[in-house]
C-alpha cells in the first residue's frame, strides 16, 4: 500500500518509466536496444522542455539522448518537434514506447488502492521508431499521440563535435516560436550589375503581422548558402572571429570585434566579417522584401540567404538561397602617360588582369621608372606592338629606350600576388632631372647582434657616391603582427605618413668610394625585451623619398 501511495503522488514521467521499464521485452533492433537501455536510467536521463529551445552540444560519434512524456488529461496530443543543425550533417530519430490502454487505465484510473501494479498484471508493451533524419537542414516532425507514451530523441553526429538546437511544442493554438514562411520561400534575382545585385521575396506573415518585433536579415558570402541563422554564425565563428547574437547585431554596435564594420545608413545595418574564404556580409532591412546589395566585386559569384527573424526571441527561419554572379567589369580604357608626370597605379591581386598605359615619344630616348610600392607587379612593354621589356619589379627599376619621334609604348602592370599590389610609373625624356635619388647597390638595413644591449640596437645601410639625406624612424611592434605588417608596408609612403614621436635623427653622408659608403647609428632609449621596427628614408634633389627595407629588432632582455 505504502508503494502504492508513492507511486501516485509521482510526476507523470517518472511514473510512467518506472512502469514502462518494468515492462520492456526482449528488443528486435538496435536502436529499440538502446531505448530499452535508456529507459533504465530514465530517473538520470535529460528531459526536453515543452515549448522551449533548447541548445544540444553532440561529440563526435556519441549518441545522446533525450525523453518527454506529454501531458495527462487528453486522449490524442498534437505535437511538434524541430531539429536545427548548426553545423555537419547530423543523424537524429524519434522513436515511442507505448502500453496497453488496460495498463494505462490500471496506472493513472480508479482509487488509489487499485494503483500498484503487480507483476502478473504487466502489460504489453512495444518500441517503434517513427522518424529519423540524416542531414544538415532544418527538420520539422508533426505528429498525434495519446498521453501514455515516452518518447525518446537520440541524436549522433558523425563527422565532428557540433551543437544543434531542438523545439518542442504541444501548443498549437498560440503563435510560434519560429517566424512564418510564405507557401514559396524562394529568392528571386531581379538584377544583375558589375557590383551590384537585386532580391526580392515573397513576404513572410510573421512580418505582415508583427513588423515592429520581426524583420528581415540578409547574409551573403562567397561560399555557399547556409540552411540557417545558426549555421551561418557558427560557420563565421570557425574563421575565427565571433558574430554577434542576432538581436545584437540588429540592435547594438558595441559587440563588434575588430576584424567586422557596421554600416548604419537608411535605417538598415550592415555588418561585414573578412574571414579567410572572402567577405561575409549580414544586412537588417526590417520589413522591406526587395533589397539591392552595394559594393560587390565585379565578375564574382555570390551566395544570398535571406532570414526572417524575431527580435524578440532571437528565432529564426530561414528562405531557400540563392546565388548570382556580378558581371564581368568592361575592359579598362588604356590611360595616356604624359612626361615627366608621376602616377601611382593599384593593381588588383584577385582578378590578376593587366593595367594599361601609354605613351608616344617626343625624343628619341626615354626612360621608364617604376617604384614599388606593395606587393609584387609584372611589368610588360611593348613599342609600336613588339616586346622591348618584361619583368617582375621590386623596389626601384628604370627602363631606358631608344626608338624614334612618336613610338607609341603600351606598358602593361599586373599584381603577381593574391592581394592588391601598387606600384608608381614614370616616364620621361628629362634624363638630366632625375625624379628619385641615386640608389645603393642595396636597400637592405643590417643589425648588429652583438652590439645589442637591453636599452640599444646598432644598425648599418649603405649609401652613395651623391650627398643626400637620411631620415631613421623606430616605432614598437607586437610579435604577432611582424609578418603583416612587412608585408603590408606602403614603401612609397614617406616620413609624413609617421607620428613626429617616432622620428629618431637625420643625416647626410656621402663617400666617393663605395666601398665606404656605409653609415652605422646606434639608437638608444629603448626598452628591455621590446621588439622595434627600424625605418631609413633617402631623399634625392627632388625631394622624394625611397624608403629602405623595414628591418625588425629585439633589445636584449637581461643585460
Amino acid at each position: 500500500l505504502k508503494m502504492s501511495w508513492f507511486r501516485l503522488y509521482l510526476p507523470l514521467h517518472v511514473l510512467m518509466a518506472a512502469c514502462l521499464c518494468d515492462s520492456i521485452k526482449a528488443p528486435t533492433t538496435s536502436s529499440q536496444q538502446s531505448f530499452n537501455t535508456g529507459l533504465f536510467n530514465f530517473y538520470h536521463s535529460l528531459i526536453l522542455d515543452d515549448g522551449k529551445e533548447t541548445t544540444i552540444h553532440l561529440l563526435k560519434d556519441i549518441p545522446k539522448r533525450y525523453y518527454f512524456v506529454l501531458e495527462e488529461g487528453r486522449v490524442l496530443t498534437p505535437f511538434t518537434i524541430t531539429v536545427t543543425p548548426c553545423d555537419v550533417p547530423i543523424e537524429w530519430s524519434i522513436l515511442v514506447h507505448k502500453a496497453s490502454a488496460s495498463f494505462l487505465g490500471k496506472a493513472t484510473g480508479g482509487d488509489h488502492d487499485t494503483q500498484e501494479v503487480s507483476k502478473s498484471q504487466k502489460a504489453p508493451s512495444m518500441v517503434s521508431t517513427i522518424f529519423n533524419y540524416k542531414g544538415n537542414s532544418v527538420e520539422t516532425f508533426m505528429g498525434m499521440s495519446s498521453h501514455s507514451a515516452i518518447y525518446m530523441l537520440e541524436f549522433l553526429s558523425t563527422e565532428r563535435d557540433t551543437h544543434i538546437t531542438v523545439y518542442l511544442t504541444t501548443d498549437t493554438t498560440s503563435g510560434h516560436l519560429y517566424p512564418e514562411l510564405p507557401v514559396d520561400p524562394r529568392i528571386d534575382v531581379i538584377g544583375i550589375g558589375h557590383t551590384t545585385v537585386t532580391l526580392t521575396w515573397k513576404h513572410s506573415p510573421s512580418v505582415l503581422q508583427h513588423r515592429e518585433s520581426i524583420q528581415y536579415c540578409l547574409l551573403l558570402n562567397e561560399k555557399h548558402n547556409y540552411k540557417s541563422l545558426c549555421a551561418a554564425e557558427t560557420a563565421i565563428r570557425s574563421s575565427g572571429m565571433k558574430l554577434p547574437p542576432t538581436l545584437a547585431l540588429s540592435l547594438s554596435p558595441y559587440l563588434l570585434e575588430p576584424q567586422q564594420v557596421m554600416i548604419l545608413s537608411n535605417s538598415e545595418l550592415s555588418i561585414i566579417n573578412k574571414v579567410s574564404s572572402g567577405e561575409v556580409r549580414q544586412i537588417c532591412m526590417g520589413s522591406k522584401n526587395t533589397y539591392t546589395v552595394p559594393n560587390l566585386s565585379p565578375d564574382t559569384q555570390y551566395y544570398f540567404d535571406v532570414f526572417v527573424v524575431n527580435l524578440l526571441t532571437n528565432a529564426s527561419a530561414a528562405y531557400t538561397g540563392t546565388f548570382a554572379r556580378t558581371l564581368e567589369e568592361p575592359e579598362p580604357k588604356v590611360m595616356e602617360l604624359k612626361d615627366g608626370k608621376v602616377i601611382q597605379v593599384v593593381l588588383d591581386g584577385k582578378k590578376q588582369k593587366f593595367y594599361s598605359l601609354q605613351y608616344q615619344a617626343r625624343h628619341k630616348k626615354i626612360q621608364f621608372t617604376f617604384q614599388l610600392c606593395r606587393g609584387q607587379v609584372q611589368v610588360h612593354i611593348t613599342k609600336n606592338g613588339k616586346t622591348v621589356a618584361s619583368e617582375s619589379i621590386s623596389g626601384l627599376r628604370y627602363f631606358s629606350l631608344k626608338g624614334k619621334l612618336l613610338d607609341t609604348y603600351l606598358v602593361q602592370l599586373r599584381s603577381t600576388e593574391d592581394f592588391n599590389s601598387s606600384v608608381k610609373v614614370q616616364v620621361s625624356s628629362h634624363f638630366h632631372k632625375p625624379l628619385f635619388p641615386l640608389l645603393p647597390e642595396s636597400l637592405k638595413i643590417k643589425s648588429f647582434s652583438k652590439l645589442r644591449t637591453c636599452n640599444s640596437v646598432t644598425i648599418a645601410w649603405l649609401g652613395t657616391q651623391e650627398e643626400s639625406k637620411y631620415c631613421v624612424y623606430k616605432r614598437r611592434i607586437e610579435e604577432d603582427r611582424v609578418w603583416r605588417e612587412l608585408q603590408s608596408a606602403d614603401r612609397c609612403s614617406g616620413p609624413e605618413s609617421r607620428h613626429r614621436s617616432e622620428k629618431v635623427l637625420c643625416k647626410y653622408f656621402y663617400d666617393l668610394n663605395l666601398q665606404r659608403a656605409v653609415t652605422t647609428e646606434t639608437i638608444k632609449g629603448l626598452d628591455a625585451g621590446t621588439l622595434y621596427l627600424f625605418d631609413v628614408y633617402l631623399f634625392g634633389p627632388s625631394g622624394i623619398p625611397v624608403r629602405y627595407h623595414s628591418k625588425v629588432v629585439k633589445t636584449r632582455k637581461k643585460c
